[in-house]
């Protein structure tokens, strides 16, 4: 049994990263600001959730504030850390990016910086997809060049995923970046784009489809990334990066046909160009993944979204 510190436990990945791993008779520390980037009361009742475990205990904080970090290291035995904290969203980076250089390099460099002093066990983070920006080889590689970001966010991972080389080399610091592709999921983020369809579909509103639908996602569902997480969490590399993909990239307008079938709603589509930041596809390798971290994808995207309009409509009690 370990002491895992797990910061953004609110949030939607780390939330079913922590439940997961309370579930397996694990110690979680979380960490959140709880910010208003979206509904803070699907922060909330994701933490009370996560709260009904006795080995969960909740710091409320800022990642960039040294000593909201530092608090939580010195009064725990923290065995590894799981840092998901990030400000996310491409295009979020264009309205505001002091956000971005705050938590995702501010915050990631506290974070490591007393990991490394802490001598934690294990360094796990999120990267992202976005970080392949506009490279024309597909599927991404992890040994694909991703030095020409296309937005803030993106190079703010980059960022990251550098800094994490250097804590390994210099210091023998264990980290392991995860690069996610397009999660989704029951619990998910309102402004992702498969629940901006579903509700507005559900209030007879149109939908904004950028690049005229000619988007191609790999669209990987929670559970999948969750067992992806935990296999990284339990290995003993000293330094890798990993794609988590579901493996079977599909078309938006694939996925829109799909929420319209699970809500028995047509669809009013506005198609617009492709956003500032945005690419028109990502798909990803398999085999470095498959082979280093036996991980493999399970879930289909039309079981996916089933089960992401499912839990939609009980959490806002929809009848239909």
């Amino acid at each position: 049994m370990a002491t895992i510190l797990i910061t953004w436990t609110s949030g939607f990945i780390w939330f079913h990263t922590a439940k997961k791993l309370l579930e397996q008779w694990e110690v979680i520390i979380g960490f959140d600001n709880e910010n208003d980037y979206y509904d803070v009361n699907l922060k909330i009742a994701r933490r009370k959730e996560l709260e009904k475990f006795s080995k969960f205990t909740f710091y409320k904080g800022n990642l960039e504030n040294l000593d909201d970090v530092k608090k939580v290291f010195e009064e725990n035995q923290i065995d590894k850390v799981l840092n998901l904290a990030a400000q996310a969203g491409v295009r979020y980076s264009l309205i505001n990016p002091f956000a971005y250089i705050q938590s995702n390099l501010v915050g990631f460099h506290n974070i490591i910086e007393l990991s490394k002093q802490y001598k934690i066990k294990n360094f796990v983070y999120a990267s992202s997809s976005s970080v392949y920006g506009n490279n024309k080889k597909q599927p991404f590689s992890v040994d694909d060049s991703v030095d020409h970001p296309i937005s803030l966010y993106a190079a703010t991972k980059k960022s990251d995923e550098l800094i994490a080389h250097s804590y390994s080399h210099l210091f023998g610091l264990p980290t392991i970046g995860l690069r996610f592709f397009t999660v989704y999921g029951p619990r998910g983020r309102p402004d992702m784009a498969m629940l901006i369809f579903t509700s507005k579909m559900l209030n007879w509103e149109p939908i904004d489809v950028f690049n005229n639908g000619k988007m191609r996602r790999d669209f990987t569902y929670i559970d999948d990334i969750v067992s992806g997480i935990i296999k990284a969490l339990n290995s003993d590399f000293i330094y890798e990066i990993f794609n988590l993909w579901s493996d079977h990239p599909v078309d938006l307008e694939y996925v829109i046909s799909l929420i319209e079938k699970n809500l028995w709603k047509k669809a009013t589509k506005n198609y617009l160009p492709l956003q500032p930041g945005d690419v028109p596809e990502t798909s990803a390798d398999i085999k470095h993944t498959t082979e280093k971290l036996w991980w493999k994808p399970q879930f289909e995207v039309e079981k996916g979204i089933e089960n992401l309009i499912n839990r939609y409509k009980n959490f806002y009690n929809i009848k239909q």
